[in-house]
């Protein structure tokens, strides 16, 4: 296979910074460009990618079709790392490939694997992408990733932890902490990205990439064991997590702009898929079509979460979204 033509929507976000630097670091592989919609053109962060070299088209996804049609006409791959509020607006992106005639389109999944339809709104919201994609017959692979590293792990009594934590406390324990989850560092998303999308057996298929296998309690030992300290668990039941689920889910009936309610609705429902359902797992991945990534490439050494903590406790992490934390 020849270098592939890669365009990146969402490079500058959490997922799509993972995919665009492991796909840069690849020159033998891919060219690599950004699509940036006109409201974040200006961004610090857009500005970067300019200086690093790469070809920034600025157009509005939503706008005149011949233009995207025309950004998109002799781009191999188009992938879509965006963020929940622009699932939308990537139905236009199907037609737009079609028409320009994408050799493979990677929609923004990145999530971890549960089943559509009334389990996950965030996962419903994107099966109405996947149907457009199916109805319209554009290549595509569909990428999940389990839950990120760096949102899986509890802060510590001594708030060692902290700096790297985006909710905290985080001492939860879920329906007795045993049933295991896939996990991946947010850094491993775009090497798995970079060597999924030149597999010409991962072309119309679903694939679970991940690094690492757990259950919270096992999370929760080896943060103990490595740390030294001692963590207080706060032990949350099947029947407490539903009816934080159905609270949260009611706040947002009734004030649909609080986006602090999509949020919490949007983790116990994460919460509830994983630890009641049991959803997240390789077994599950594969009874619903999926490939395994690490069937596929057996010789990819992704980050293990012993090394990830290690990291965590020398002080090397990083919070997920501080970018947007900070407001910049």
């Amino acid at each position: 296979m020849g270098k592939q033509r890669v365009l990146i929507l969402g490079a500058t976000g959490q997922t799509g910074e993972s995919i665009f630097n492991a796909l840069l670091k690849d020159t033998e592989s891919f060219d690599v460009e950004a699509l940036v919609r006109p409201a974040s053109a200006e961004k610090p962060e857009v500005k970067n990618l300019t200086a690093l070299g790469v070809k920034v088209h600025v157009v509005d996804i939503s706008g005149p079709m011949d233009e995207l049609v025309r950004v998109l006409t002799g781009v191999d791959v188009l992938i879509s790392a965006v963020d929940p509020s622009g699932q939308q607006a990537q139905l236009q992106l199907v037609t737009a490939a079609k028409q320009a005639g994408v050799k493979r389109f990677v929609p923004s999944a990145f999530i971890t694997v549960a089943p559509p339809r009334g389990v996950m709104a965030l996962r419903d919201g994107k099966e109405e992408l996947y149907q457009e994609i199916w109805k319209q017959s554009v290549p595509y692979t569909i990428i999940d990733v389990g839950y990120w590293y760096q949102l899986s792990f509890p802060t510590l009594p001594s708030g060692r932890v902290d700096y790297a934590a985006a909710i905290k406390p985080k001492t939860e324990i879920h329906a007795g902490g045993t049933a295991p989850t896939m996990l991946t560092d947010l850094r491993d998303i775009g090497r798995f990205v970079a060597l999924i999308i030149k597999d010409p057996r991962t072309l119309n298929k679903y694939v679970a990439a991940y690094g690492h296998v757990s259950s919270e309690n096992e999370i929760f030992a080896l943060m103990e064991e490595m740390s030294g300290e001692k963590i207080e668990r706060k032990h949350l039941s099947p029947d407490e997590m539903e009816k934080m689920r159905v609270e949260a889910a009611a706040t947002v009936k009734a004030e649909p702009n609080n986006w602090m309610a999509w949020g919490k609705i949007a983790i116990a429902e994460y919460e509830y898929s994983k630890y009641v359902r049991g959803d997240n797992t390789p077994e599950y991945a594969k009874y619903l079509g999926y490939l395994d990534a690490r069937e596929l490439y057996p010789e990819f050494q992704p980050m293990s979460f012993k090394a990830f903590v290690a990291e965590l406790l020398e002080g090397k992490g990083e919070m997920p979204y501080k970018r947007y934390r900070s407001g910049s």
